[in-house]
């Protein structure tokens, strides 16, 4: 059992003397945990093994009797920033102008980041869509904000829970006088924080023991939308480094009693939202930020009840136990700083080389996840590019500077219809510095890779030629058989930096890694919308096969998520209907 430590037998005590056992190691359990829900193709990660389609959970959360406020779905005042300008630096003039926060530009920010995109009908089936993907389309992950009297949505300042359905907020508590007085003081002038939260069971209802890592992806794909969705509003969006006790303090997700105890919602992040051009200071502390909830503060509502029956799934909550953050970060500043506006430079003219600037809101509500590929559709050279020049954190400020971390995620990719280039395996080491690490990692494999340069392709594009040959149906072997990922233009896992990662950071790293995972997908998908194709996330592959893919040998790398991008076919069985309003599902 990878939960169990040996007995230990203090020094000089007689053998068969009772000892208290030591408690776990987290970031072993974090190791025992990946370890145990891998697939492989002699065995899959633990699950029912079928839907049980009776207790399928309610998509949508709500908090019964909490007061609710509907906002303005959208729309710029006439502003329609091209989708270019959401990865510009702020400040520069190609950056959308700082919008004043009030009930529209609210609106407009929860619209483009966690708001409902589409509803979807086959026979008697209907289920919605939303802006920020999810896997499955379980959507485990909620959204809370923390705002100030806000004319049109709240006299007093108070903790709000956003309802996507609804496109509304949810008054989950008003603040004492006192500590909305401190809140303005210290957010200063539109600034307001937002918060993530997510329910394991939603996921685990499908996929089992596997399910706390699709959980994790979720809140990299949320956390990437509202970084996004800051931007075209002008808005920075940074995190703030608190531990998980505070966190659901703050979000009032340690209120046990307002919810189904198999339906519990674990704390995940609050970020910072300010103007871009708000002067910079010191972010609040974690002592400041609980003092808001002080005793004086008025809660409502209940969540309702998402299953009538649960299936327990032990190990979801050791991990989740282990991996939770006890204190504050000591430095919560990582590696992912915004770059400079000369080396945002390159992106640019990769974007406008692969076709006319798309408008921003229309990338970001039109965002499909495909379900097939059509093994057709070919990439220029310059697109392939420019999807990958803004996934290199030194090349394009957002969303990267919302990762308090290093960067620790880098790209396998196995290339299929890329003209101008050869079919075949690709690196893309995202920082200079992981380079030398990935290769000494790789070199364990039968075969020596070339790591080749590629003429052409600009020297800060860290785009490098393993072996070629037609990948194809290696791709699609290793995650689980799926012909997507051969169908596609090319396809590729995300090779995180395990063993350092965790040995640096412990084990709260363990999820920060899967957050990076579900960013870089969530720019990989507008990417994709922004040229006219399609992409999809892939949760199911072969661990160990991706690895032997890429003569990765041990931990040091380890591949979190796959995704594919080209073509996408249309199933004509599926009809679209609009978001809002919500029709009954």
């Amino acid at each position: 059992m990878i939960f169990r430590r040996s007995p230990h037998r203090p020094a000089g005590s007689a053998p068969g003397t009772p000892s208290r056992a030591e408690p776990p190691d987290p970031v072993q359990v974090a190791h025992g945990y990946h370890q145990r829900t891998k697939h492989a193709h002699q065995r899959y990660a633990a699950s029912l093994g079928y839907l049980d389609w009776d207790n399928q959970p309610d998509p949508f959360r709500r908090y019964l009797g909490a007061p609710l406020v509907a906002l303005p779905q959208g729309g710029g005042e006439g502003q329609e920033p091209p989708y270019d300008a959401l990865f510009a630096p702020a400040g520069t003039a190609d950056a959308p102008p700082p919008r004043a926060l009030d009930a529209r530009s609210l609106g407009d920010f929860l619209f483009h980041a966690l708001a409902l995109s589409a509803w979807k009908q086959a026979g008697d089936a209907r289920w919605a869509l939303r802006v920020n993907p999810s896997s499955g389309n379980l959507h485990p992950t909620e959204g809370y904000l923390l705002l100030p009297p806000l004319a049109g949505v709240a006299e007093a300042a108070a903790l709000h829970h956003y309802a996507p359905r609804e496109h509304a907020l949810e008054l989950r508590a008003q603040l004492s006088q006192p500590a909305a007085r401190a809140l303005a003081a210290r957010l200063g002038p539109g600034g307001f924080l937002v918060g993530l939260g997510s329910i394991p069971w939603r996921e685990a209802w499908k996929y089992g023991e596997r399910a706390w890592r699709y959980c994790q992806h979720d809140v990299g794909h949320a956390l990437a939308a509202l970084r996004l969705a800051a931007a075209l509003q002008g808005w920075t969006l940074r995190m703030l480094p608190l531990a998980d006790a505070a966190l659901a303090r703050l979000l009032g997700l340690d209120r046990s009693a307002d919810f189904h105890a198999d339906e519990a919602e674990h704390p995940d992040l609050v970020a910072l939202v300010q103007a871009a051009d708000a002067p910079a200071g010191l972010p609040p502390t974690e002592g400041e930020l609980l003092a808001l909830v002080d005793a004086d503060a008025r809660w409502h509502g209940r969540a309702n009840l998402l299953s009538a029956e649960h299936h327990p799934w032990e190990v979801i909550d050791v991990v989740e136990a282990a991996c939770r953050r006890s204190a504050p970060p000591v430095d919560a500043a990582g590696a992912s700083r915004p770059a400079p506006a000369s080396l945002h430079a390159l992106a640019g003219p990769l974007a406008h080389a692969a076709g006319p600037p798309a408008p921003a809101r229309a990338v970001i509500r039109k965002r499909r996840s495909a379900v097939a590929m059509d093994a057709r559709t070919r990439l220029s050279r310059a697109a392939f590019e420019r999807m990958l020049a803004r996934v290199v954190p030194a090349l394009c400020p957002h969303p990267w500077d919302a990762l308090p971390w290093p960067v620790s995620l880098h790209l396998g990719l196995f290339v299929h219809r890329v003209d101008g280039l050869p079919p075949g395996l690709y690196a893309l080491p995202r920082t200079p510095e992981a380079e030398p690490r990935l290769m000494a990692a790789m070199s364990a494999g039968a075969r020596p890779f070339r790591w080749e340069r590629l003429p052409g392709t600009p020297d800060e594009l860290p785009l490098r030629l393993l072996a070629e040959g037609d990948t194809r149906r290696l791709a699609a072997s290793v995650s689980c058989g799926q012909d997507i990922a051969a169908d596609g233009a090319f396809s590729l896992g995300m090779l995180a930096d395990f063993d350092g990662s965790l040995g640096q950071r412990g084990a709260a790293a363990y999820r920060e890694l899967f957050w990076e995972s579900g960013v870089l997908g969530q720019v990989l998908y507008l990417e994709a919308q922004a040229l006219g194709i399609a992409a999809t996330g892939i949760g199911c592959f072969f661990d160990d096969a991706v690895h032997a893919c890429f003569g990765l040998a041990d931990s040091r790398f380890q591949s979190l998520y796959h995704f594919t991008v080209g073509g996408a076919l249309e199933d004509t069985r599926v009809t679209g209907l609009p978001a809002y309003p919500a029709p009954e599902a």
